[in-house]
């Protein structure tokens, strides 16, 4: 099961037809809510922050961008369902899964070994070809991005990343996890697929041992 915390006082009680039952998570890029759609189908609702929002020119990147990560095939992604804004803040729905993150399971149960740990490396692997093959990068890989369903492991995050990133260049902040970013996101030069390659090594290894590649998950670092 996914932890779910309650409400706050500042949250809003519907986000376009849904109405929100509790928080998921919360993170540099805004709140994810889960939802109720009006036919009582669960949804995950990630909100963008407001000062990512406030640039129309961004706002339009990223629906822009979610609309292409549409095309991504569904079997080892939380598909995306709808796009909208509320508040001159736009929001993603997409398919609820009801499992804990990686971050969490190795956090609660110690690392992953033999046969689990083996299928988790192929699952991530392949989820990463198919993002890949629909045209996107997905820049933000990391173990709180990786939801260990029922049905196996689903790669989330992936359609809003680019245009995050995209939005970053202009102000000169890298979007990412430090302990998951590769050298070329560092130095702001171009970021394709072996950025997520990187990623995606390094979350293995934190499934693996229980710790970060890196160490501390800063810069310096």
């Amino acid at each position: 099961m996914r932890e779910n915390a309650p409400l706050k006082s500042g949250d809003p009680a519907r986000l376009g037809g849904y109405e929100l039952r509790a928080r998921l998570g919360e993170g540099g890029q805004g709140v994810v809510y889960l939802g109720v759609s009006p036919s009582g189908r669960p949804v995950a609702i990630k909100w963008l922050r407001s000062d990512l929002a406030e640039d129309p020119v961004m706002r339009e990147r990223f629906l822009r961008e979610v609309a292409s990560a549409q095309r991504v095939a569904a079997f080892c992604t939380a598909q995306i369902i709808e796009t909208g804004i509320e508040q001159d803040r736009p929001y993603i729905v997409s398919e609820y899964i009801d499992g804990p993150s990686l971050q969490q399971l190795v956090a609660r149960q110690g690392p992953l070994s033999g046969s689990a740990l083996q299928r988790l490396a192929i699952g991530t692997a392949t989820a990463l070809a198919a993002i890949h093959r629909a045209g996107i990068v997905h820049r933000d890989f990391k173990p709180a991005n990786v939801l260990m369903g029922p049905d196996g492991p689903r790669v989330i995050d992936f359609g809003i990343a680019k245009a995050l990133d995209a939005a970053a260049t202009l102000s000169s902040r890298p979007i990412g996890t430090p302990s998951y970013m590769a050298p070329e996101q560092l130095t702001g030069t171009v970021v394709g697929p072996p950025a997520d390659l990187f990623a995606w090594a390094g979350t293995i290894v934190y499934a693996a041992t229980g710790d970060a590649p890196f160490g501390s998950d800063s810069v310096p670092a």
